[in-house]
């Protein structure tokens, strides 16, 4: 647990000293850092989160993520909860490699 809590630590505090990112992006980045392993969170609600009213500008930040997947931008979903992303790709590869590592972070919650 220790190790895990010392990696988080790292990675936020790399986001924190990035300097090839955007402030806007900083806030992004480190408040998905706050959204558990195995949970989703909505674009919207994340803007949210953060004091922004744009789903928009949260997923052009989250699509430029340089921390993936250290900065898990895969726990982030649409509103309706359906799995997009990846330069708004609602399916191929990518998007099951998304529910591939969505699956994988429930099944390490519940075990």
């Amino acid at each position: 647990m220790t190790q895990q809590m010392d990696s988080k630590e790292e990675i936020r505090r790399r986001v924190k000293e990035a300097k090839n990112i955007t402030e806007f992006q900083r806030k992004v980045y480190l408040e998905l850092l706050n959204v558990p392993c195995g949970t989703t969170v909505s674009y919207g609600a994340l803007a949210r989160r953060i004091g922004c009213s744009s789903a928009q500008a949260v997923g052009q930040a989250l699509r430029r993520n340089p921390f993936a997947p250290d900065v898990p931008c895969h726990r982030v979903v649409a509103a309706d909860g359906s799995i997009g992303g990846f330069y708004g790709e609602r399916e191929g590869e990518m998007i099951e490699k998304k529910r591939r590592m969505l699956a994988e972070e429930a099944h390490r919650k519940h075990n």
